[in-house]
């Protein structure tokens, strides 16, 4: 009669278990030479017992084969990293491709184009997209127009505040040349030299009446006998 199967769980027995640990440690080992020998494998076997001793194998010596299965396994991860990379470039190539294509049929059917597949519904959607637009469309247009406005009216200001000033300057060197001309003849000659030469009445009301070119002349004094 072959023996039964054993169920493969922790041995309770202390005993049991260290003996058959020693059993199956040994045939272990015996299969990893045999491998090696057999199939000119490189192989290393490393074993800790319950008690933290060490058991060890290598078909040549276990640094070379720890140095080879590191670097070994290193390349791997690399090349799943490389591999898990281009795949995700590929993923997010596609989600582009497909926006791109979804948004240039957008903006065909905005054109009015290629409209024959839409239902109802998707037409209806697709006018009230337009009317949005062009909703804020005008909105940006008034707000450009009230901007360019609103800055013409500054500068109307501003020049209309420059032409107050220029009169001013203007009916000063008026009075400065009146001035002038009594300290040279005398108030009566003064008086009647300037009978005809009023000063320029500017009124911040009418700014239209005092558009008049000026020309300023000083008198020359008269010989006298």
């Amino acid at each position: 009669m072959g023996r039964g199967k054993i169920v493969i769980r922790r041995i309770d027995n202390s005993t049991s278990r260290q003996v058959t640990f020693s059993k199956r440690r040994k045939g272990l080992i015996k299969k990893a030479k045999e491998l090696a020998i057999l199939c000119d494998a490189e192989v290393g076997l490393v074993i800790f017992s319950s008690t933290g001793k060490l058991y060890e194998f290598a078909s040549t010596s276990m640094k070379s084969v720890m140095e080879r299965y590191n670097k070994s396994k290193d390349e791997h991860q690399q090349l799943l990293n490389s591999t898990s990379e281009v795949k995700l470039w590929q993923r997010e190539v596609a989600i582009l491709r497909h926006q791109l294509q979804s948004l240039q049929e957008n903006y065909r059917q905005l054109m009015g184009k290629e409209l024959y597949g839409l239902n109802m519904k998707e037409l209806q959607n697709l006018e009230s997209q337009l009317e949005i637009s062009l909703k804020g469309i005008r909105m940006k247009k008034e707000q450009m127009l009230t901007d360019e406005i609103q800055e013409l009216i500054r500068k109307g200001n501003l020049i209309h505040q420059e032409n107050v000033d220029l009169y001013k300057k203007v009916n000063l060197i008026r009075q400065e040349n009146v001035e002038l001309q009594k300290k040279v003849y005398g108030t009566r000659d003064v008086t009647a030299t300037t009978s005809g030469n009023n000063f320029i009445s500017y009124s911040l009301d009418n700014v239209e009446e005092s558009n008049i070119p000026i020309h300023l002349q000083l008198s020359q004094p008269s010989q006298q006998t």
